[in-house]
C-alpha cells in the first residue's frame, strides 16, 4: 500500500514538475476579427485588452490547456462612433457582458505545427463550442528578455447571431460570419 501511495505522489509531482504555465506578451499579441459590412467591404478590429495562460507539459505544446478573457470594452475598430455603437446593447453590451472568454477542451496536432482546438466560447451571456486552427510557429530566446518564447497564429469562425450579437442587423448589412484571427508570443511565468 505504501508503494502505490508513494507511485501516485511520485507521478503527481513528476506531472507538476512539467507542467508550465505561459502567458500571452500583450505587446507581442494580438485577438483580431474581421466581418463583413454591406457584403462589399470588411471591417477588422481587434480585443486592446485580453489575458490567454497556456498551461502545456509539452514542447510543442501538443497537450495544452488554453484560457482566454478578452474584455468587451476595449473592443477598437479604429472609429470610435463604431466602436461605441459596438460596445452597447444592439451589438455586445459590454455593461451587461464585459467580458468574452474561450476555455479548450481539447487540442489535436494535425501535422507538423498545425493543430485543431477545439472549445468552449462565452460572449454575450452565451457558450457555444468552437474549432480554432493553431499554427505553433516555433520557440525562441528573445534575446531582449533571455526568455524562452512560443509563437502562435489562430484562426477560425463563428457566427454572431449564434451569440445574439446584433439581431436587429441583417446580414446584408454586417456580415454574420465573424472571423477570427489571433496572433501571439508566450513565456513562462516565472
Amino acid at each position: 500500500m505504501k508503494r502505490i501511495s508513494l507511485s501516485i505522489v511520485l507521478i503527481m509531482f513528476a506531472f507538476t514538475a512539467f507542467s508550465q504555465t505561459w502567458v500571452a506578451d500583450p505587446a507581442h499579441s494580438r485577438l483580431g476579427f474581421t466581418i463583413s459590412h454591406l457584403t462589399i467591404s470588411h471591417i477588422t478590429g481587434n480585443f486592446n485588452q485580453f489575458d490567454v495562460k497556456v498551461v502545456s507539459t509539452k514542447a510543442d505544446h501538443s497537450d495544452a490547456k488554453i484560457e482566454v478573457t478578452a474584455q468587451i470594452a476595449s473592443i477598437n475598430t479604429d472609429v470610435e462612433q463604431r466602436n461605441t455603437h459596438l460596445k452597447s446593447a444592439d451589438f455586445f453590451d459590454a455593461q451587461q457582458y464585459p467580458t468574452l472568454i474561450f476555455k479548450s477542451t481539447s487540442i489535436t496536432k494535425i501535422k507538423g505545427k498545425n493543430y485543431k482546438l477545439l472549445g468552449n466560447m462565452t460572449m454575450h451571456g452565451v457558450t457555444k463550442p468552437v474549432v480554432l486552427n493553431v499554427t505553433f510557429n516555433g520557440t525562441v530566446i528573445n534575446p531582449m528578455n533571455k526568455k524562452e518564447t512560443s509563437g502562435f497564429t489562430i484562426t477560425g469562425s463563428l457566427k454572431r447571431s449564434d451569440y445574439g450579437i446584433g439581431p436587429k442587423f441583417p446580414e446584408a448589412m454586417v456580415g454574420d460570419k465573424v472571423t477570427l484571427i489571433a496572433s501571439a508570443e508566450f513565456s513562462p511565468n516565472k
